[in-house]
């Protein structure tokens, strides 16, 4: 049996700087809105939940900006406003997923930015159109989506490796992708084909008008590299400064981007295995043993859920291989979490208690309510799906499926697989893709990590190489992203970029 992942797609040196040239007067690009959207107005009020002093806004955009004079939807936005009380502007943040709550990431601006950068900056969150509180895209409801994201299917030898998947689970796991788009279909059949970064980012541009601010400065992290990196293509002249920290690559197909991604988690991986081995309370070895004896304990205890489920206290799903594989790669994304899933691999194996890594799953899809999911899972299934073309051929994705797991033998098939939806996403929604180069453009900050889990350096990279304005700046270390990670040299280097607009050298790295 198998369970299919949905792609995700989440120290000191001399640095010397130099000034960036000032953005010239923007221009009105042939993508912006109309007037009647770029000045309705933004009617603060203080938010009904979240951060003491937070004031709260909706605005509202076309759905299709082909038709502005159709239907419009809702977009919610929060400020978190600056410390000093005399911004020079306003800072628009992004968490990433596709799905992921700016709205909710503003809450958090006294630890995503640092107090220089706030005392400079109202921080600034909005959920793209489709998420949260902005008028949403819901494909299924919570049964739904549990039983989609724990599926398993057949596989030849009972392990439940997704590179091994029999004609039958092959078969079941299509059927499983075209269930879910039917589902959006039949939910939200008009908003589903307008939900791509392209319109995201044209969104974002009617919030800078309406924040009062000529140019954008913006920090997106993860999938929110690509909303910037999106919004410089189709706006240059409206860019003051980009930070794009944990950088997607815009050139690659959904497929690519699970068969890359494989490569990230395995790297975090072994560094998480490496860091357990080195305690007396591992459950997957001792100090002194390889990283590769830990990575087959783990392995072999994932393929017992497989057969034999885990228990769970905390509601009636059995955490199956798929569930627990989740649970495992959701502490991945940083170092604080690693505690956390030490503690639940110790539980599945001496106890059967999957209840732990049941709970790092549900907060890797959002499901922060015991009875209900957020919609993350339809947003990122349909952003992903709709930004460029997937293949269309299941056999492709069995193919990816085994390269995957060449790279990364425990995640590699599931994030393949996971793409799937993408062949069955209607082709009128879907957006040409490709790279973006910005040309125009003030500089444009990517920060990568070399061993970020999530978005491989390499992306950060590639993303940094396509934008014509694009600089590298390097963290050396875990974890998905690299601003406030505990590296002052990096997080000093970011911040006189965005309040000062100092461009260090690129390729810069700390260490």
């Amino acid at each position: 049996m198998a369970g299919l992942a949905a792609v995700a797609v989440l120290t000191v040196s001399g640095c010397t700087g130099q000034e960036a040239e000032g953005p010239e007067e923007a221009s009105a690009p042939s993508d912006a809105a109309p007037e009647e959207f770029t000045e309705q107005g933004l009617e603060w009020s203080a938010c009904e939940e979240g951060a003491s002093g937070t004031e709260c806004a909706t605005f509202e955009v076309p759905l299709d900006y082909d038709e502005p004079e159709g239907e419009r939807i809702d977009i919610a936005v929060k400020r978190f406003p600056s410390a000093s009380g005399d911004p020079a502007g306003s800072l628009v943040v992004n968490p990433g997923g596709p799905g992921g709550s700016g709205f909710d990431f503003a809450d958090a601006a006294p630890f995503i930015t640092s107090d220089e950068v706030r005392s400079n900056f109202d921080v600034v969150g909005f959920d793209p159109r489709g998420v949260g509180r902005s008028t949403p895209l819901t494909c299924m409801d919570t049964d739904g989506i549990d039983e989609y994201l724990g599926a398993q299917y057949d596989t030849e030898d009972g392990t439940g490796d997704a590179a091994a998947l029999t004609e039958e689970g092959v078969s079941e796991a299509a059927e499983s992708s075209r269930e879910f788009v039917a589902a959006c279909e039949e939910q939200a059949p008009e908003l589903m084909m307008h939900v791509g970064t392209e319109n995201v980012a044209r969104d974002m541009d009617v919030l800078r008008a309406l924040l009062g601010d000529d140019q954008l400065t913006y920090m997106g992290a993860s999938y929110g590299t690509h909303i910037g990196a999106q919004y410089a293509e189709q706006f240059p002249d409206r860019v003051r400064a980009l930070l794009l920290d944990g950088a997607v690559d815009p050139s690659q197909t959904p497929l690519e981007a699970g068969v890359a991604q494989a490569t990230g988690f395995e790297t975090a991986l072994r560094a998480f295995v490496d860091d357990c081995l080195g305690r007396e309370d591992c459950p997957l070895g001792g100090p002194g043993e390889e990283t590769e004896d830990g990575v087959q304990a783990l392995t072999g205890f994932l393929e017992g859920t497989a057969e034999q489920p885990l228990g769970n206290t905390g509601d009636d799903r059995e955490v199956n291989r798929a569930r627990a594989e989740l649970g495992v790669m959701a502490a991945l994304y940083s170092e604080d979490f690693w505690e956390r899933v030490r503690e639940g691999i110790a539980s599945g194996m001496e106890r059967g208690d999957g209840t732990v890594l049941m709970q790092l799953a549900d907060d890797l899809y959002s499901r922060g309510d015991p009875a209900a999911y957020e919609n993350s899972t339809a947003m990122l299934s349909a952003v992903n799906c709709s930004d460029s073309p997937g293949p269309r051929d299941v056999d492709v994705y069995e193919e990816a499926a085994g390269t995957a797991g060449e790279e990364s033998p425990l995640f590699g098939p599931g994030l393949a697989w996971g793409a799937l939806t993408c062949a069955f996403w209607p082709e009128e929604a879907v957006s040409e893709g490709g790279e973006l180069t910005a040309e125009g453009a003030a500089p444009i900050m990517v920060l990568g990590t070399t061993r970020d889990s999530a978005t491989p350096y390499a992306w950060s990279e590639a993303l940094a190489e396509q934008l014509d304005p694009g600089f590298l700046l390097t963290r050396d270390g875990d974890g998905h992203t690299g601003y406030l990670m505990g590296d002052p040299c990096i997080d000093g280097i970011v911040d006189d970029y965005l309040v000062d607009l100092t461009v260090p050298e690129d390729g810069m790295a700390c260490a």
